[in-house]
């Protein structure tokens, strides 16, 4: 995997007359100091795209999906919010900036007062639809959560957050490299539907994380909610695509997580897995055929999963994925009843 940048360069030249913040001493305000931010992307995007798309038959499947996932696996910062902390105590946020960037590099002008602080930085979250940055006065409160409902859509944006403790001391010239990492990921279902009867296909995913604690950086599991997976043109008549993009899934056994609800994690119906997809195919005459993909290796922060199936005549959903186990419910009446509200 080959990482991928962007350096924001935010040069603090705290001016006395501008460093204005309540109960700050400002005689601390007259030293020069530098921020580097670097945005730093690394996926498996393309390898995985090359290995599960390596057919002839899959180029334009492969290039349809790399223009779907364009806003999310980016080296592009559309905005940032920078939050300074204290460091001791209540942790209090003491001052805060956003910024909408639209590209590459930029330069700011930052003026706090020299102390001690911990730093926090979001990238890409004013766009994303689903994602809001919640009790962000106090550092260890401050996460990104997702919108509750029973089914959400899809984030529109990849997200990027950093922490950094921070000490500006008086007289140095001071520069501190802040490096965001990736808290979302992204999946693709293709499915092989020749020789199949199916009228229709509705495809969902489950098993994510609910937020992100971005101090502690670790990911927090609700009640995981029913993602609708969005369908992405393939260019062929006998391959469907299906992608979500969502946070990760729960990692294996020791790994770290907040854990904040009694909700099994995993379904009933495939002790061990650790996300999952829902397939429902009606078939020509009428009949639900229902198929769920347990998926028994987790989905990391900066990471893309392709899953390969063959849809069989009945409308059943066939793999030979060995981390996947299926299970299949034929002439399923109740029909997929999904709402989604987001």
């Amino acid at each position: 995997m080959s990482p991928k940048y962007i350096l924001i360069l935010i040069l603090g030249a705290a001016i006395l007359a501008g460093c204005s913040l309540v109960d700050e001493d400002l005689s601390l305000c007259d030293t020069e100091y530098g921020l580097d931010y670097e945005l730093r992307m690394v996926t498996n995007l393309s390898t995985e795209l090359s290995t599960q798309l390596s057919m002839t038959s899959d180029i334009t499947i492969a290039s349809q999906l790399r223009t779907y996932l364009k806003d999310v696996f980016t080296d592009f910062a559309h905005d940032v919010d920078l939050g300074f902390y204290d460091d001791t105590g209540d942790s209090l946020r003491i001052h805060r900036e956003t910024h909408i960037m639209d590209a590459n590099q930029q330069s700011y002008t930052l003026n706090i007062p020299k102390r001690r602080y911990m730093h926090l930085a979001i990238a890409n979250i004013s766009e994303n639809g689903l994602i809001a940055l919640e009790s962000g006065d106090s550092c260890h409160t401050a996460r990104l959560m997702q919108k509750t409902a029973d089914t959400i859509g899809n984030h529109k944006t990849g997200l990027f957050t950093a922490r950094l403790p921070m000490d500006i001391v008086e007289g140095e010239n001071q520069s501190f490299e802040v490096k965001l990492y990736m808290a979302n990921c992204a999946t693709s279902l293709v499915l092989d539907t020749l020789g199949s009867s199916i009228r229709d296909i509705e495809v969902f995913a489950t098993g994510f994380a609910t937020g992100f604690k971005i101090c502690d950086s670790t990911f927090i599991y609700g009640r995981s909610p029913i993602v609708r997976a969005e369908e992405v043109e393939t260019g062929d008549d006998g391959t469907m695509c299906f992608s979500t993009i969502n946070f990760p899934s729960k990692d294996l056994i020791g790994t770290k997580a907040v854990i904040e609800t009694e909700e099994p994690f995993v379904s009933d119906e495939a002790e061990g897995s650790l996300w999952e997809y829902h397939i429902y195919c009606t078939t020509r005459d009428g009949t639900v055929t229902r198929s769920f993909l347990h998926v028994h290796k987790p989905l990391r922060a900066g990471q893309y999963k392709i899953l390969r199936v063959r849809v069989l005549q009945s409308g059943a959903a066939d793999t030979t994925d060995p981390t996947v186990g299926v299970n299949v419910t034929l002439d399923w009446s109740q029909g997929p009843s999904h709402n989604v509200e987001f």
